[in-house]
């Protein structure tokens, strides 16, 4: 029997941060290098795969149930029950891993937090590795914050008190450019993967929890099956039963919607549950079927809620085929931000915020998501009215559901339409979220609610799908180019007056108002905007 091959060298390439020996450690960087050896073929041809997929759809506009994998939809399975921590996820609050916000997120009542590498921080390097840190002094208890500007302490709660982690890795698509091996830059998705789980398993499992994930932007089984291999690997590689990993799955792309079932069952005893997200998802929608003709075009954004038709066969499904199959159904995200000034907005949105959660807890989910801590008591009282004492409601097996392929693709069955206010207000999140973006922040207030990369990306991809289909708004005008750089001149402009010369100058504000037209208004549609901004990044 041959020797296995050595795995790369690792190198860093960037400038050094405090603390960080702790994380990259010579043992941690070998077991990414050895992630990547093994795994970053397949990482590559699943990429590919996607391209080819994609033109698929262009080429047919349409999708359906794999006629492969019937068996599997058709199979008499189940994935492995809960561990106990993962047991009770009523209410799940969101949010990047700087200091703060990782007590306060542990601190905040909320069954879990998802601590997002993701789309709610931007992958700088001081983002990337101080992150991993942070979580790492949660674990030990030696993490506490004191806000320079107020002077407020922060530390963490008891240990019975504070929140299990789901950490939330990069997606496939990004790469780590500070992390390079033979030839290339690491996967983003590996380096936040290996290196929490090297330093982090049995740290948790030490305290009765476990490496738990949230999987992004998964558009297929065969996606999942290679995290699985990952999974499998790395329980063996550090020694610790297969089975401790635990993995939720987000079903924020059109593709995953038509292979819930498969994408369960590849991780199996691995398998936590599925997110039904909704900005990515309809991001991802346009995105497959953006040349698909009018049927296909979305109205505003906030016109398309959870209760659209093609939204609702979405979610119902998902709920469905979760209780089928003894995994978890998480709802979606109340991103909006309490005001400290004006409680009659807070009242008008927390009543909108407790209908949407009590239709996610009546239609059968077993928690849902908030982005901010006054947000968590509103969420909980939702689920404690359905649950009771029960952790979860997966015994309802919601057997009354049943979605044809058609409905979850059934864009023009929602009566509304693209307007003018609409363009500028993707217009203004745009540029707003790049901005913050550009200079390191991922989740961002605007305009009341909290923000992250999901909202740049379906802003400008509703932008692009406009003007490729010619929409005339509600006032006579069409959406051009034109009309779009006409918009972002004025928003640009209102910018500057709005936060001061200074602050302008000082920001990246014309640097986001160009990355924006460039993935709105480029012939060739951009895949993700993350990879020409990821370009820009400094740090």
């Amino acid at each position: 029997m041959s020797a296995p091959a050595p795995s790369p060298l690792a190198i860093v390439d960037a400038e050094p941060l405090p603390r960080q020996d702790e994380v990259l450690t010579e043992a941690a960087l070998a077991f990414v290098a050895e992630l990547h050896r093994r795994f970053a073929p397949r990482r590559a041809e699943l990429l590919a795969r996607r391209g080819e997929r994609r033109a698929e759809i262009a080429r047919t506009s349409t999708l359906d149930f794999l006629p492969d994998t019937a068996q599997v939809r058709e199979g008499d399975w189940k994935v492995a029950p809960a561990p106990a921590a993962l047991n009770d996820r009523r209410v799940e609050i969101t949010g990047p891993t700087d200091r703060k916000m990782t007590i306060n997120a542990l601190n905040s009542g909320a069954k879990v937090w998802l601590a997002d590498f993701e789309d709610a921080s931007a992958p700088t390097w001081e983002n990337v590795v101080l992150g991993q840190l942070n979580l790492i002094d949660a674990y030990e208890r030696r993490i506490d914050f004191t806000d320079p500007r107020t002077g407020k302490a922060y530390a963490l709660k008891s240990a019975d008190e504070l929140a299990t982690v789901v950490m939330r890795p990069r997606g496939w698509h990004l790469q780590e450019r500070h992390l390079r091996f033979e030839g290339g830059p690491a996967s983003g998705s590996l380096v936040d993967f290996g290196l929490y789980f090297f330093h982090n398993a049995q740290r948790l499992i030490d305290l009765g929890k476990g490496p738990y994930f949230y999987l992004p932007k998964t558009e297929s089984h065969l996606e999942a099956r290679l995290w699985n291999d990952i999974f499998a690997f790395a329980q063996d590689y550090v020694g610790i039963p297969q089975g401790t990993v635990r993995a939720t799955v987000l079903i924020e792309t059109i593709t995953a919607a038509y292979e819930m079932e498969e994408i369960l069952f590849e991780l199996k005893d691995h398998a936590a549950g599925l997110n039904a997200g909704r900005w990515d998802y309809l991001f991802s929608i346009v995105k497959n079927f953006r040349d698909g003709g009018q049927k296909f075009v979305l109205p505003d954004r906030n016109a398309v809620t959870m209760t659209a038709p093609f939204m609702r066969a979405y979610t119902e499904l998902l709920v469905r085929t979760c209780h089928k199959r003894g995994a978890h159904a998480i709802g979606g995200m109340a991103a909006f931000i309490p005001s400290r000034k004006d409680a009659e907005v807070n009242k008008v949105a927390f009543e909108k915020v407790k209908a949407d959660k009590d239709r996610e807890a009546g239609d059968g989910f077993d928690g849902s998501w908030v982005a901010h801590p006054d947000l968590v008591p509103i969420a909980m009282a939702s689920f404690d009215a359905v649950l009771g004492d029960k952790p979860n409601q997966k015994d309802r097996l919601r057997e009354d559901v049943s979605v044809a392929a058609g409905e979850l693709i059934a864009i023009d069955s929602l009566d509304a339409k693209p307007t003018y206010e609409g363009l500028r207000n993707a217009v203004q999140v745009g540029i707003r979220y790049i901005e913050a973006w550009l200079r390191g922040l991922g989740a961002v207030g605007i305009f009341g609610l909290m923000e992250d990369a999901a909202t740049a990306e379906i802003s400008r991809s509703q932008i692009w799908q406009w003007i490729n289909a010619g929409v005339v708004f509600e006032n006579g005008e069409t959406a051009t180019a034109d009309l779009t750089r006409e918009i972002a001149t004025e928003e640009l402009a209102a910018i500057r007056a709005e936060v001061g010369e200074e602050a302008f100058t000082s920001g990246k504000w014309q640097q986001a108002h160009d990355l924006l037209l460039q993935v709105s208004l480029d012939a060739d549609y951009a895949d993700f905007l993350t990879l020409p901004a990821y370009d820009q990044l400094t740090g």
